[in-house]
């Protein structure tokens, strides 16, 4: 039956306390509504470890790394330590557009676009503050609809859709977008993956650091 409803499982990472899976793209995070929500990351990585947690979520149209905590307990710890950012993560993303500067930082507020939920929007006024570091991987890649630049990019806060509205309001929105981009259909997908992860392991403090390199 999993086989089924699932593609394959990719586990980067598994011990006592921690569970860390390579989420493929078009797949929930989490469990949604009616059947069609019963098809999501959540569920498949709980059918192998039964007592995996979620602490944070992807985009459905995003891939890459997706940490879950293995009990309530440590559950607790590691959603802490995202309210503290101290858990690190870093997406590679492919923009339209040349993107002049080298790296820069995109300091936006963000807000629901309620009447167009659940799109985001940048709101000077209302919304709240975030924030996203990025930097240039390699220019010159060209799509259809003309230019595209490689970035790292890297959230300090971790609200929805963040890098998504945070690279279109500086004009370079990420290539597969269908909420943002203005020609989503040139790219199959959301040119956007979680490739790296960071945090201290909740059991002895070491550093754990997982890297997933994207499939595009």
């Amino acid at each position: 039956m999993l086989a089924a409803m699932f593609p394959p499982l990719h586990v980067l990472h598994a011990d006592t306390s921690l569970v860390v899976a390579n989420k493929p793209a078009d797949l929930l995070a989490v469990p949604g509504r009616g059947e069609a929500g019963q098809r999501n990351l959540t569920a498949q990585v709980q059918a192998v470890y039964a007592d995996a947690l979620v602490v944070h979520r992807l985009d459905m149209a995003t891939s890459g790394l997706m940490l879950f905590a293995r009990g309530a307990a440590v559950q607790r710890q590691i959603s802490m330590a995202f309210e503290q950012r101290r858990v690190h993560k870093r997406y590679t993303a492919v923009v339209h557009g040349d993107v002049a500067a080298a790296s820069g930082e995109i300091n936006a507020p963000l807000i629901t676009d309620w009447p167009r939920r659940p799109r985001q929007i940048v709101d000077l006024h209302n919304g709240k503050p975030s924030l996203t570091r990025w930097w240039v991987l390699a220019r010159g890649e060209a799509g259809p609809e003309g230019p595209r630049t490689r970035l790292t990019l890297e959230p300090v806060t971790g609200r929805s859709h963040q890098l998504r509205v945070h690279l279109q309001s500086i004009g370079h929105p990420i290539c597969g977008d269908t909420l943002y981009a203005p020609e989503p259909g040139h790219s199959p997908r959301l040119l956007l993956h979680a490739c790296h992860l960071a945090l201290q392991h909740p059991a002895d403090g070491t550093l754990l650091e997982l890297d997933c390199p994207a499939p595009f």
